[in-house]
């Protein structure tokens, strides 16, 4: 009879631990899909803001609620292949005229004053033209931080991106630890 109690005893306390474990992967891969993802940076398209390797909490619940907005950074699924992941900074969002002249971006006829491009590039400042255009409903123009060594917008192959390929914002640098840091998403204007 004592025996019988132990094996059962035993069996209730695997029962136990596999639900948990259970209850504990349904909750992170809750918490993964809709509220937050890590994410690591890979190559050098957002330097200095963001290095490669580092890594980043991305908030996928807000983009439920509003649609992304000017100067925030964002991840999204690159439209030409949909397994692959950019991260770069919303520039102009749907409805906006943007264009570029010798480098500097002008979001409704405005100057942005861009203070987290990377300046000290060995290639030089960014002298990059981009015709006038309005961004269509339901999408937004993102360009990278270094923009000599960035694949965004002013290409075809990312062109204007979808609002559905966005995943989420990026808002906390958190690894390596030296780095942590929460990431700014001011844009700011030429007066």
């Amino acid at each position: 009879m004592g025996r019988e109690k132990n094996a059962s005893s035993w069996q209730d306390t695997v029962s136990d631990w596999l639900v948990s474990i259970i209850i504990a992967i349904a909750l992170a891969l809750c918490i993964r899909t809709f509220l937050v993802e890590p994410y690591m940076v890979e190559g050098s398209s957002m330097y200095s803001t963001l290095v490669n390797h580092e890594r980043l909490l991305v908030d996928k619940l807000s983009y439920y609620a509003i649609d992304p907005q000017r100067g925030e950074i964002v991840v999204f699924r690159y439209p030409k292949d949909q397994s692959r992941d950019f991260i770069k900074r919303v520039i102009a969002v749907g409805g906006d005229t943007i264009e570029m002249r010798n480098g500097r971006v002008l979001v409704n006829g405005v100057m942005l004053k861009e203070n987290y491009i990377y300046k000290d590039d060995p290639k030089g400042l960014n002298r990059s033209n981009y015709r006038k255009a309005v961004v269509p409903k339901d999408h937004i123009f993102v360009l990278g931080d270094n923009r000599n060594n960035s694949e965004d917008s002013r290409f075809a192959d990312v062109d204007f991106v979808p609002l559905k390929l966005v995943k989420g914002r990026a808002l906390l640098a958190f690894w390596p630890l030296s780095s942590i840091r929460v990431l700014k998403t001011d844009i700011g204007t030429e007066k």
